[in-house]
């Protein structure tokens, strides 16, 4: 006898709809079904014919009936066939448009100087050093990464609780670790500005022997049985992960199985953003930096309302091999920290490609903490510092931020978003999330948190490939017009789209116009409101433009002290 799903599926194959999607009736698979084998009919084809908005004559309707129930084994089979979430597509999005220039020459990578750090009488008050800092104590061995790991640890166990920012803490993991780069940088090995600092990994990022759990119910036990290229990379650097961090439900928004994730500067709000957890944890001064991941704002909102700085790579700058796919043309992995050369680092050592995900091109990252910021071309989307739908405290503090811009010998030069701007995201997100979440989704939606997620799924599988594919194509158009205006300007500034809780409209599709061209972006605090909640200001470069983007924002971070602030925990 056939399931419920047998005949969703069936129903859907024509449709495009979910396998199991409520939208379809068991009365027309009951019609089918009369018939030794499911047959469609002209009153099937007429309804997906409407919700495709196609329109058939009857002589064409027919002809369409006939050519459907030939093919209908194909879609059948189709939706049978196992598909892991690990599994990408065989296209590849690229954010290189024609014509376009990438500086593929290597050079030294350039730090700051470090200054000689003298350790603290109490510990506990390096929680909020950057790793600049902490690197210095760790190399010149001030301090051991024992020392840092067992003091971050503490932190993560105490304000857990206030913050509910922790999946998993990793702690056998961590120590093994921190003993070991300790004996290592006894012995005069030491592998870098990473070696021995203790991080937090947003719980996308598969970590061998640990759950990796998507902040789905149905994964709370899962164990994914390989570490993420990102994971690899940080181990082979010599970080220590101490934590797997809250992720919003299967990536979207700040709430997961266990609840939602707080802002540290605010208890009574959520830390927004699905990398709600790295935000959080890092603001909060519970690991030394973070890694999230962005698809659609997930790194720059947490960033922004946490009051940290969040690097959002280009697209194919990192590999997300094991790392929960939600789009795989929209998907980017970045560094939560808490100075900007705190993401340089990170970067460097994240960045390029593992051979796994194919999308990673092999472009140097040449870090100069040095460059002379005078030298770069700088606009400012002028329509979003005019919003007026926010806090004068905060338009004080972005009028106050383009002044601190031009006072390093900077003129701003006033852009538009391009004609194409209004291309809608979530027809590109939504079409790739379908497939890459069946599971849970559609096998084990009651399991799920937030049911209007699944019926919001549903809604998008009506939507046809060629719309997708149109979709597509308008992106394309999109990246040409903003290639053109970056040939202008390297990097450009614009507020932070989520200012007091509030969205900036303008602000808000520069977020949506740059995830789709795949462009760098980084995102600093520049103040507080009246409430006392962080206000942040967002640097966009070029395609693989981070180290002019980086630079320019770490001038800015240099000339103020924001990023220096704590929340009173």
């Amino acid at each position: 006898m056939a399931s419920a799903a047998d005949r969703r599926a069936f129903l859907a194959c024509v449709a495009g709809l979910s396998a199991s999607s409520p939208l379809l009736t068991d009365a027309l698979w009951a019609q089918a079904r009369q018939q030794s084998q499911p047959r469609l009919t002209r009153e099937m084809l007429l309804s997906a014919a409407a919700v495709a908005g196609l329109r058939f004559s009857t002589a064409q309707l027919d002809a369409v009936v006939e050519r459907a129930n030939q093919i209908l084994d194909t879609y059948l089979e189709l939706r049978e066939t196992p598909l892991d979430n690990s599994v990408a597509p065989a296209l590849h999005f690229n954010p290189i448009t024609p014509g376009m220039k990438i500086d593929r020459t290597r050079r030294p990578f350039q730090p700051s100087v470090s200054r000689r750090i003298v350790r603290p009488r109490d510990l506990e008050t390096v929680a909020f050093w950057p790793v600049t800092r902490l690197a210095d104590l760790i190399r010149r061995r001030q301090v051991t990464s024992l020392e840092l790991t067992t003091m971050y640890l503490d932190r993560l166990k105490r304000f857990n609780a206030k913050l509910n920012c922790v999946v998993t803490l990793t702690e056998d993991l961590a120590l093994r670790q921190a003993a070991q780069a300790d004996r290592e940088i006894a012995a005069g090995t030491y592998r870098g500005p990473l070696h021995g600092i203790p991080w937090g990994a947003k719980d996308l990022l598969a970590a061998k022997g640990y759950p990796t759990t998507w902040g789905a119910a149905p994964f709370r036990n899962r164990i994914i049985d390989q570490d993420a290229t990102v994971v690899s990379r940080l181990h082979a650097a010599g970080a220590v992960l101490v934590a797997k961090l809250a992720t919003g439900e299967l990536a979207i928004d700040d709430v997961w199985f266990g609840g939602q994730t707080k802002n540290p500067w605010d208890l009574s709000m959520g830390s927004q953003g699905s990398s709600a957890g790295p935000g959080a944890a890092t603001a909060a001064g519970l690991v030394g930096f973070s890694i999230g991941t962005e698809t659609y704002g997930s790194i720059l909102e947490p960033s922004g309302i946490c009051g940290v700085t969040g690097l959002r790579p280009t697209f194919g700058r990192v590999s997300r091999h094991g790392v929960m796919a939600l789009s795989w043309s929209l998907d980017k992995v970045g560094a939560m920290c808490r100075s900007v050369e705190d993401c340089a680092l990170v970067l460097a050592a994240i960045q390029g490609p593992d051979d796994r995900d194919m999308s990673v091109h092999d472009v140097p990252f040449n870090w100069n903490a040095r460059l002379d910021v005078r030298g770069l071309r700088v606009g400012y989307l002028k329509a979003a510092f005019s919003m007026t739908n926010q806090s004068r405290q905060t338009d004080a503090n972005d009028a106050a931020a383009l002044d601190t811009i031009r006072s390093l010998g900077i003129s701003l030069v006033p852009i538009e978003l391009p004609a194409h701007a209004s291309v809608p995201i979530r027809a590109i997100q939504f079409g790739e999330m379908n497939a890459a979440l069946k599971d849970p989704f559609y096998t084990r939606a009651t399991e799920v948190i937030r049911q209007d997620r699944a019926v919001s799924m549903n809604a998008m599988r009506l939507m046809p490939a060629s719309d997708y594919v149109d979709a597509s194509r308008l992106r394309s158009l999109l990246m040409q017009e903003m290639a053109d205006i970056m040939s202008k300007v390297d990097v450009y500034v614009v507020p932070f789209d989520y200012a007091d809780y509030t969205p900036n409209a303008v602000a808000t599709l520069n977020t949506a116009v740059t995830n789709l061209t795949g462009q760098p972006a980084v995102i600093v605090p520049h103040g507080f409101n009246e409430k006392g909640q962080p206000t942040s200001l967002t640097f966009v470069g070029r395609v693989f433009g981070e180290a002019e983007t980086l630079a320019l924002a770490k001038a800015y971070q240099d000339a103020t002290d924001w990023h220096l602030k704590s929340p009173p925990l």
